[in-house]
């Protein structure tokens, strides 16, 4: 049973009625974290604008962004976002095998040496493994700072939308 406590229209606050708005102008409903967040404007709006960046403006390609929110929905056992992601990676171009290995935490088979080196760090990163600093070296220059960070970020944002869906007990939807 979903522990999602929907604000009516009228329930919110003229904070909440603005992010409200602004979610529902730039992705045409409420995605399932925002309704967790929503509760917090402040963290509504900024996670907004995190999660629109990650998804539309990141450096980093669709594939290696489904790659590792498959990694982390796995990694916190979140079904929803799993479920959501890996349908997500097959529209994107993964393959069975990328996307099962990723599930099982094991070597994808991939050939593009950006989307392994992604894949590398993010998984150094989930494993909280330290990456000694030739294998940094040999990752940020395939990479640069930028997808280093953009990594790192996508990994706490898709963290806390786990976490959100699995606390609040949110049902995978059916697939359409």
């Amino acid at each position: 049973m979903s522990r999602l406590l929907d604000l009516t229209p009228d329930q919110l606050t003229a904070e909440q009625t603005k992010i409200f708005e602004q979610l529902v102008a730039g992705r045409g409903r409420i995605l399932g974290p925002y309704r967790v967040w929503i509760h917090s404007p402040t963290i509504a709006s900024g996670m907004e604008q995190i999660g629109t960046f990650l998804n539309k403006r990141s450096t980093l390609s669709e594939r290696e962004v489904e790659m590792v929110i498959v990694m982390i929905a796995t990694h916190w056992r979140g079904d929803y976002v799993q479920t959501a992601h890996v349908r997500m990676g097959r529209k994107v171009g993964l393959s069975q095998a990328i996307l099962d290995a990723l599930i099982a935490g094991t070597e994808p088979p991939l050939t593009d040496p950006h989307e392994k080196a992604v894949h590398r760090f993010a998984a150094a990163m989930i494993a909280s493994r330290k990456v000694p600093d030739a294998e940094f070296a040999e990752i940020e220059k395939t990479l640069g700072r930028p997808g280093i960070a953009e990594v790192l970020v996508l990994i706490g944002y898709y963290t806390s939308v786990a976490m959100a869906m699995k606390v609040h007990e949110v049902p995978i939807p059916p697939e359409s």
